[in-house]
């Protein structure tokens, strides 16, 4: 799932909801538990907040034809809120469950050879795709797979009613409340209520963005003039392509590879000292920089795969010491930035990997 650029995919489902393709939550991303109070607390009908939202939307310039043909129609779904509010915890006492267990589920042969054989049926555009923005086919196709399993399972919430819902009920109203105005700016660039099909928590399409994203991320890959995630695999393959693109991905880098560290290792003086703007708890987990030629005279050394010696790259080790660890590249934080989550962008590097064997 994807969120806004600089915030990133569907923060819903990146920030807390699980993908609609099964995507399990990742122990390295705990929710954030932090109550604002539910809007039924706060003595808020949700006719009368719908009615303040209409407003707003009016204001950022949302037609009155949408607004009268989306508000009237909606109450809020309870499943919604079932669903929000059984999102997993992880205040500062949760145990952190190793990777290894999670990668032998997620990087599968099924999810390999799906994955070879979309290449072979898409190899033209995917290869143009490259060519126009630079991403690494293998990587979209990664993502494709992960979030809603080669386009089979994109949800059927209805987005505009599960936004409300999630605004109104107000745990996270900031958030939902501009989503859900997204959501109406889509049916007045000509989404229709049909195509506005996704996850309980918002994120939507082959790609599993959220409204904000399809509104300026989501892009026409069969030419056709209209970017359909819904509908269109090239159009899809084109919009996580100009997600990473945008987030930060640099042609002719690898995302990472899979290393062993020695016992020598002193971790504290590769310890990142930086302050990351979210995701705290994620990024937590990543030394600082270092060239690969200097992660190699301090004794790590590749399993399979290896990097360049110039490369910058940073040591995560999500099963701890005496265990297989990664040295990540500037290309692994755009996946990050789809869904912030290390099990989930290790997954995607590896099962990109594995599809380019």
């Amino acid at each position: 799932m994807t969120r806004p650029i600089g915030a990133t995919i569907a923060a819903a489902a990146m920030i807390m909801a699980t993908p609609a393709c099964g995507q399990e939550s990742d122990p390295l991303a705990p929710l954030d538990r932090t109550e604002t109070g539910s809007a039924s607390a706060q003595g808020g009908s949700f006719r009368s907040y719908m009615n303040y939202v209409a407003q707003k939307a009016r204001s950022e310039g949302v037609s009155q034809r949408t607004i009268d043909a989306v508000i009237p129609s909606l109450s809020p779904n309870q499943r919604v809120i079932e669903l929000d509010r059984s999102q997993p915890g992880g205040g500062p006492g949760s145990g952190i469950p190793p990777y290894e267990p999670y990668r032998r589920r997620h990087v599968t042969n099924d999810i390999v050879q799906r994955g070879k054989a979309e290449y072979r049926q898409h190899y033209d555009t995917l290869v143009r795709i490259q060519r126009e923005t630079g991403v690494d086919p293998f990587m979209i196709l990664a993502i494709y797979g992960k979030e809603t399993s080669y386009g089979r399972i994109t949800g059927n919430f209805d987005l505009p009613q599960s936004l409300a819902t999630l605004a109104w009920e107000g745990r996270r109203r900031d958030l939902f409340e501009s989503e859900f105005i997204a959501s109406l700016k889509l049916m007045d660039k000509g989404y229709t209520r049909q195509h506005l099909k996704g996850s309980w928590a918002g994120a939507a399409g082959k790609t599993q963005f959220m409204p904000t994203n399809i509104l300026t991320l989501a892009a026409d890959g069969d030419g056709d003039g209209f970017a359909d995630i819904w509908n269109s695999e090239p159009d899809a393959f084109a919009s996580i392509a100009n997600y990473l693109k945008q987030a930060g991905w640099k042609p002719g880098i690898h995302w990472g590879a899979a290393v062993r560290v020695p016992a020598s290792l002193n971790r504290e003086a590769v310890k990142s000292n930086l302050v990351p703007p979210r995701c705290e708890r994620v990024f937590a987990r990543h030394s600082r920089f270092l060239t690969v030629a200097e992660w190699k005279s301090l004794g790590v050394r590749f399993e399979g795969r290896t990097l360049p010696d110039d490369v910058l790259a940073t040591l995560i080790e999500p099963d701890g010491r005496n265990a297989t660890a990664y040295l990540t590249t500037q290309n692994y934080r755009p996946i990050l930035d789809y869904n912030c989550s290390n099990f989930y962008a290790i997954t995607n590097g590896l099962v990109a990997d594995a599809i380019a064997r």
